[in-house]
């Protein structure tokens, strides 16, 4: 399976249903930032307990795909889609040297239309 780098560069797409997000690639995830863009005072929620019997996000991965489910969330898509939020994924590749900084990358889940969602790299979360 290609890395996620790889996978954005190609243009692929995942795919949201109410509160789970399907990513077509593995990761080494360390902390996901939910976003909403309410006001310039809102505060994204920093996530960074992937651990079994947390009460806020589950991590499982299947041969081909990662999926993310936000336990406390509804209907994300409703909630952050048509430019309402964003979700921030910081991660590294599977399998790399999580130690060094260039292994390291800010991805942006953004939301379409439908249940497909389609991927950016960012370099600082905090200016998109």
């Amino acid at each position: 399976m290609k890395g996620f780098v790889q996978a954005i560069e190609d243009g692929e797409k995942g795919m949201i249903f109410r509160n789970s997000v399907f990513l077509p690639f593995h990761l080494e995830l360390f902390s996901v930032w939910i976003g909403k863009e309410m006001s310039l005072l809102a505060v994204p929620d920093l996530l960074t307990d992937f651990c079994q019997g947390n009460d806020q996000v589950a991590v499982r991965e299947g041969e081909q795909y990662t999926n993310i489910v936000f336990r406390k969330g509804g209907d994300i898509r409703k909630e952050l889609g048509r430019s309402k939020g964003h979700i921030i994924l910081h991660a590294a590749e599977k399998g790399s040297d999580i130690f060094n900084e260039e292994n390291r990358h800010y991805i942006k889940i953004c939301f379409t239309d439908r249940h497909v969602i389609e991927f950016e790299m960012v370099d600082d979360p905090f200016y998109l």
